[in-house]
């Protein structure tokens, strides 16, 4: 699984003219599902979106998590995330799960983040989307199930 985590001021999602989710100060999670990831994976990460501490506090240290804010997330299911580049110059996507083992693990991901009192908006999976954004710094973070889980 590999997050892209992206501190907002606000982000959302659309359709078309469908406004299909939208959040204030906190994140969006461009998220991609591997083809070897499972429901344990997605719970680490989940467990390790939700205790990082990449929000600034008083000193302008980044000292909070997302709950210490009272910030929201705005999870974009995004398989090209897992995009393999290493030959030639057109993108091949066999390391990304495909959509009967991703969506279960998208929606459980979801669940897990609003298991832990995270407010979470989505967009549906899969769909053809509009994303905007206004990143807070910027401060752009990539989390790599194979890479950061201890």
């Amino acid at each position: 699984m590999r997050l892209v985590v992206q501190r907002v001021t606000r982000a959302s999602v659309r359709a078309g003219e469908e406004l299909l989710g939208e959040i204030g100060s906190g994140a969006l999670v461009l998220a991609g599902i591997g083809v070897d990831d499972t429901e344990e994976i997605v719970d680490r990460m989940g467990d390790k979106l939700v205790g990082m501490r990449y929000f600034e506090d008083d000193d302008g240290r980044t000292n909070l998590a997302i709950a210490d804010i009272g910030g929201a997330l705005l999870v974009v299911s995004q398989f090209t995330l897992l995009a393999d580049l290493r030959r030639g110059r057109r993108p091949g996507f066999t390391d990304a799960a495909p959509p009967e083992l991703a969506i279960p693990l998208m929606d459980r991901f979801v669940e897990h983040l609003r298991s832990a009192g995270i407010m979470v908006e989505t967009g549906p999976f899969g769909a053809e989307m509009a994303v905007e954004l206004v990143n807070d710094g910027p401060f752009t973070l990539v989390i790599d199930s194979g890479r950061d889980l201890s």
